[in-house]
């Protein structure tokens, strides 16, 4: 290795320091982002009821059950959705601001959360 030549766009004095090219290279492999990948059922603008709690388990790490999510859509307190018909359908916008919304704020100390 004492006689490898570094990159054609590398200098003699950057042999032993990564070249930005590689640098570039490498960051441009990695992830751009720590969302988890959905299932390719899951990608889509509406979410039927039966596929919203493996979307929030997914995206958010929620539980919740299609009857409770029957449930809020009769008294209120679940993420918006449209109907179409008789389907309701769940805009994948309005699942993830109510996750937010009910996930809260991060704290360090439960003396920080407000009930």
């Amino acid at each position: 290795m004492d006689n490898a030549r570094p990159p054609a766009a590398c200098t003699e004095t950057d042999s032993l320091k990564p070249c930005r090219q590689d640098l570039m290279a490498s960051a441009a492999s990695l992830p751009q982002s720590t969302e988890p990948e959905l299932p390719s059922n899951l990608r889509k603008p509406r979410l039927r009821r039966s596929e919203v709690p493996e979307y929030l388990l997914l995206r958010w790490g929620i539980t919740i059950a299609v009857a409770t999510l029957a449930k809020f859509a009769t008294l209120g307190g679940g993420p918006a959705f449209n109907k179409c018909g008789i389907t309701p359908l769940y805009p994948t916008a309005e699942l993830d601001a109510w996750a937010r919304q009910r996930l809260g704020k991060v704290v360090r100390s439960t003396s920080e959360v407000r009930r």
